[in-house]
């Protein structure tokens, strides 16, 4: 008697076969594809209140990829999208630091709450490579404590390259002896290598600025060709490493800084347009360095964007010409949506747009739509229990405000937090007394609100403010006191209020954005004078 399979006809068995082969092949792709990352942790020691944030470190305006809440006992767990394989920063307690992490990986880490994130323990997918990562910033620390670099600095050309070709080769053996040690992947150890060159290079850079100035900045100045050959070999792969190394794009702005500070001053000097924005500068600036390329351009001005132009105190027409030359210069298609995207979490919507809905619900369980309040103007509040001085410096300044308005507007309080128990909790102790709606977004920071809206865990407390024909009349409000704000409130409501207190509840520096992106990367003197 045939099997079953003997009896099939031939061909259908075929087609069998080669159907469930695709299906696990497409399978396998899809697992080997995955961009997420799962992670588990415990941070002994940590405080309920505290929050652990990943974000990508090589972005230009990256926003945080995950933000998770600690339990009494330290732990926390989640997963998040890891948009490329390389270093990521952690956030905890105002500390970060790095760790190299791969889509698809899963993982634990471990710390005191006392050093954490400054050393930790990673058991996992990702332990070699961040074993590895660690003893080579170890060993970083110890040997740069054995230089001066002030007393190399003030030699020569010649010795100051030499100083630095013993340094590269010191950490690059070190790099070698810790890869036989803890075996990592491919692509840590030439990040490792990458930051390196680097490093060094921004020693370079220094030595040539105090150079310079040494000259009295003498237009003649220039290098020996040791110092400039040597500089050249250490930028064999520039398009890689402006991608990958905030540090890299530092150097670059260093070593372009004087003759944007000339181009600057030709533009700026004895002309009555103040309104000239740094970023409009740099931009017309870069499109006459024909020796750059579209790659580096757009990294730069992305990143000077980001430091000097795109925050919330930017007024309105500025933001219009940051908007102008995203769309019209910046080319590459990754830098152009974060630029926009971190644009809209920090000014919200633009005015007069269709505030939309959102999934929400009551303490009861019943589902809350925002257009219920369409006829009268509302202000809807993002808030969450962790939020640091929440008690203490926004809700009384929000019950003055809410009880001064409400006659003529309603007040919709949104819950952040991750569970709808701790939701109740918060909104009955923190809001008792204060009359609007409370409603919670499921999901917390993840919810469909705080996605719709742009919500971040640093931009809470938050306030936006629609008109009565559900049209966004304001954008989006870190600070309660802010005079702007008042002034839509009054307009929207045809009330005058009395003074508010102008400290409250300010919480979004203007520089956040790219600190996460960039931790280790300074400020760079590349702003008009």
């Amino acid at each position: 008697m045939k099997s079953k399979i003997q009896s099939f006809p031939k061909n259908n068995y075929t087609k069998m076969f080669k159907k469930y082969l695709l299906l696990f092949v497409i399978a396998i792709f899809a697992m080997s594809c995955s961009k997420k990352v799962e992670v588990k942790g415990k941070i002994a020691g940590s405080s309920p209140l505290e929050r652990i944030e990943f974000v990508e470190a090589s972005g230009v305006a990256t926003l945080p990829l995950a933000n998770f809440g600690i339990d009494k006992d330290g732990n926390f767990t989640g997963t998040f999208e890891a948009p490329k394989n390389g270093m990521y920063v952690i956030n905890y307690a105002g500390k970060q630091n790095l760790i190299f992490l791969k889509g698809g990986q899963k993982l634990n880490i471990s710390g005191n709450s006392a050093t954490f994130p400054n050393e930790y323990v990673v058991t996992g997918d990702a332990k070699n490579d961040n074993d590895f990562f660690q003893a080579c910033q170890k060993f970083l620390t110890n040997y740069g404590q054995t230089l001066n670099i002030q007393q190399l600095a003030s030699g020569d050309e010649n010795t100051y390259v030499k100083a630095m070709q013993k340094i590269e080769a010191d950490v690059n053996k070190n790099i070698d002896e810790n890869v036989k040690k803890f075996n990592p992947g491919n692509e840590v150890v030439e990040w490792k290598k990458t930051d390196a060159k680097v490093a060094i290079l921004n020693l370079l850079v220094n030595y040539e600025m105090t150079k310079k100035q040494m000259s009295g900045n003498n237009p003649s100045f220039k290098l020996a060709k040791v110092f400039t050959d040597y500089e050249t070999k250490l930028q064999e792969n520039k398009e890689k490493m402006i991608k990958t190394s905030p540090f890299y794009r530092q150097y670059l702005l260093m070593k372009m800084s004087p003759d944007f500070q000339t181009f600057a001053q030709s533009k700026t000097q004895g002309k009555a347009n103040a309104n000239i924005t740094t970023s409009e500068l740099f931009n017309e600036f870069l499109k006459g360095k024909k020796e750059v390329s579209q790659t580096e351009k757009d990294y730069l001005l992305a990143f000077v964007m980001a430091q000097s132009d795109v925050h919330p105190q930017t007024p309105p027409a500025t933001t219009d010409k940051i908007k102008k030359i995203i769309e019209e210069d910046i080319k590459d298609a990754t830098i152009k949506a974060d630029l926009k995207k971190m644009l809209f979490v920090i000014n919200g919507f633009k005015i007069g747009d269709d505030a939309p809905e959102a999934s929400l619900v009551k303490q009861d369980g019943s589902a809350y739509k925002l257009s219920e309040n369409k006829g009268k103007p509302y202000m809807i509040v993002f808030y969450a229990s962790w939020n640091p001085y929440i008690a203490e410096g926004t809700v009384p300044v929000l019950k003055e405000v809410v009880n001064f308005y409400k006659s003529k507007m309603n007040f919709v309080f949104v819950n952040l937090d991750d569970t709808k128990d701790q939701f109740i909790k918060t909104s009955n102790a923190l809001l008792k007394g204060i009359p609007g709606t409370n409603v919670y977004g499921e999901g917390g920071l993840n919810s469909d609100i705080a996605k719709k809206y742009g919500v971040y865990g640093f931009k809470l407390p938050s306030f936006v403010v629609v008109d009565k024909n559900g049209k966004v009349a304001s954008r989006s409000f870190v600070n309660l006191g802010d005079q702007d704000l008042v002034t839509i409130l009054d307009k929207q409501t045809g009330l005058k209020a009395p003074q508010v207190n102008p400290q409250a509840q300010l919480q979004l520096d203007p520089s956040a954005l790219e600190q996460q992106a960039a931790p280790q990367v300074e400020k760079v003197p590349v702003e008009a004078k």
